[in-house]
């Protein structure tokens, strides 16, 4: 049975103001359908419109012309099913672990021995039982990481925005991470956008990966991988759509490089 449309993109694109009062494209038009359940990734060098496409997703800003739905409903604001996670964790830091996925659960409206035995869940889910009481600032970035992942998920949303999440975190937390998130997404199996600027990480998590391209931020391409997870980091199968991304990649910078007489990724 073929997944429904979760999120539509139908000629969605964002234009500024400059200071100087131009119009400036920061995103073209995009048409882009992500299914219920799916897990596709976005990437592209710095300025390609990664970030502006998953915020008109999420919310946080509004299409300047086309639609952007989900569920078939325009997104005009930030939506509490559909949760935001951030490379700065955005944490609060006099709050332990637990009173942290406590926070969002109590946000819903859900209190008392409920709330707090949910919480406690999730926590177990991310394997921080033994650091329940601790604080923010006495875990280490990944584990960081994890609490935001655990508060993010603990609300059960349908749709997980996910912005570069693990891009400050050293390469071995950073693995540990995603297998993580992989494995709690096949668990709870919410819609994953996830914008990261690793093309490995792109094609290691994704279902799909949405290679966009800068000048003005478009999407270039979109590579299908039908690869079961978990999924072998070197050699295998993923080999080939590495290559092939990385080639597609290339294109995108030889490209912008010409238009530009010079661009710095």
């Amino acid at each position: 049975m073929t997944a429904a449309v979760k999120i539509r993109l139908q000629d969605a694109e964002k234009r500024y103001a400059s200071q100087q009062g131009e119009d400036v494209v920061a995103l073209a038009p995009v048409n882009l359908e992500i299914k219920s359940g799916e897990f596709v990734c976005l990437v592209g060098p710095s300025g390609c419109g990664k970030t502006t496409l998953i915020n008109l997703m999420a919310g946080f800003e509004k299409a300047s012309a086309g639609t952007v739905t989900i569920d078939g409903r325009p997104v005009t604001g930030t939506d509490p099913d559909h949760i935001m996670i951030f490379q700065e964790y955005g944490l609060y830091p006099w709050r332990s672990v637990l009173g942290n996925v406590l926070f969002a659960l109590e946000a819903k409206g859900l209190k008392g021995k409920e709330a707090r035995a949910k919480a406690a869940e999730y926590v177990e889910l991310v394997g921080l039982t033994k650091f329940i009481d601790s604080f923010p600032h006495q875990l280490s970035g990944g584990m960081r990481q994890r609490v935001a992942i655990a508060r993010a998920l603990a609300v059960e949303p349908s749709v997980l925005f996910l912005d570069e999440p693990f891009g400050a975190l050293d390469a071995f937390t950073r693995m540990y991470l995603q297998d993580e998130l992989l494995r709690l997404w096949q668990e709870k199996r919410p819609t994953v956008v996830f914008v990261t600027h690793d093309l490995d990480e792109a094609v290691y998590l994704g279902g799909r990966v949405v290679l966009m391209a800068p000048g003005p931020g478009r999407v270039q391409r979109v590579i299908d991988i039908p690869l079961p997870w978990p999924r072998e980091r070197i050699g295998g199968s993923l080999g080939r759509y590495r290559r092939e991304l990385f080639e597609e990649f290339h294109l995108v910078h030889q490209q912008a490089s010409s238009e530009s007489g010079g661009y710095d990724i």
